[in-house]
């Protein structure tokens, strides 16, 4: 128990993000067990860790009685005041103890108990780290790729987790080495460490790579109001600006849509619709439905509506399988009828 010891707390809290204070708790502990292998376990002691001055000292105690029935844990009255004239029935008598003494089987449960601490410790610092970051976006490195399950094992900062194939963008391929980031929708705690659930599809993934590249919506003065997504294929994401000079559709293309590049870049070319967002429903379907140019939107019920589109602009309103459709749909929370406007109100095309 030297300046090395103390130097290697600091280099623990530093590297691992275990604190200094967490790990001397547990270092006061060791000591206990040692000392209470070596002497019995109904013997009394006490610890004192002084980072400052870098040193440690272990203080056997025994209470003072008139009469001595356990020589562990008592010393009589005669004896006590052998070692100080101060000492009363019911005093407590400190003796300073030479860790060195030790034997091989104590330090060994000693040294047990500090593994076992790092251990815990460096499992509450990944915990931690993790809990702080929930529905956050983190950057990982792609560590290797497990072919028996699809699984990517990406390495976090904090330790290991597994992108499923399932939150994977479809199509997309990894090599070690890689930066990819990643959205982490879940953190459970469990007894062999955090098991964190991350993932590349979540709409969250979209949400957080906005705000991470967007001035305005970083600074607030754009807000994100919506996304709908099909990962690997199309994303509608719906924003506004809290102010009248800012347009938030601009804002998040940037000049020559240098910033939405970027985005789509990170989604391996997902197609992304900036829509603005507005409080009137019909014009925030209407803006929805792009790229596809809407006529009317009538609202027909609380969440629903019927839309009407010149017929060459149906198909680009439903989209490829109804995906327009349906990505609008999620984005509004409304259902959408989608008919083509022959001048008549029969039963729409679309649902």
């Amino acid at each position: 128990m030297n300046a090395e010891f103390f130097t290697a707390l600091e280099l623990l809290e530093k590297e691992k993000g275990i604190p200094a204070d967490y790990m001397i708790e547990k270092i006061e502990a060791a000591l206990i067990s040692a000392y209470k292998k070596e002497y019995g376990n109904n013997t009394n002691v006490r610890v004192l860790i002084d980072p400052e001055k870098k040193d440690v000292k272990l203080f056997q105690q025994k209470e003072v009685v008139e009469e001595v029935t356990d020589p562990e844990t008592q010393i009589s009255l005669d004896e006590a005041k052998k070692i100080a004239k101060k000492y009363t029935v019911g005093s407590v008598v400190e003796t300073k103890l030479d860790t060195k003494n030790f034997r091989r089987l104590s330090a060994a449960a000693a040294k047990s108990v500090i593994i076992q601490g790092i251990r815990e410790g460096e499992r509450k610092a990944a915990q931690d780290a993790y809990e702080s970051k929930h529905e956050e976006i983190i950057t990982a490195v792609v560590n290797r790729y497990e072919a028996s399950t699809g699984d990517v094992i990406v390495e976090t900062g904090h330790g290991f987790a597994a992108l499923p194939a399932r939150e994977q963008i479809p199509g997309e391929l990894f090599h070690a080495g890689d930066e990819i980031k990643v959205f982490i929708q879940e953190v459970n705690r469990e007894s062999r460490g955090p098991m964190v659930m991350i993932s590349r599809v979540h709409p969250g993934l979209v949400r957080r790579l906005f705000e991470l590249e967007i001035p305005e919506i970083a600074d607030g003065v754009v807000i994100v109001k919506g996304v709908a997504r099909e990962a690997g294929s199309r994303t509608k994401i719906s924003v506004m600006s809290r102010e009248a000079n800012v347009d938030p559709v601009g804002a998040c293309i940037g000049a020559r849509g240098a910033r939405i590049s970027t985005i789509v870049d990170e989604l391996r070319g997902e197609k992304i619709d900036i829509v603005k967002f507005s409080e009137q429903p019909e014009e925030y379907v209407a803006a929805a439905l792009a790229p596809a140019a809407v006529k009317s939107v009538t609202m027909t019920g609380e969440r629903s509506c019927r839309v009407k589109v010149d017929a060459d602009q149906l198909s680009l309103a439903i989209g490829k399988e109804g995906q327009n459709a349906r990505l609008a749909a999620r984005l509004t929370g409304l259902k959408i009828d989608i008919k083509a406007d022959d001048g008549n109100d029969d039963e729409p095309i679309v649902e």
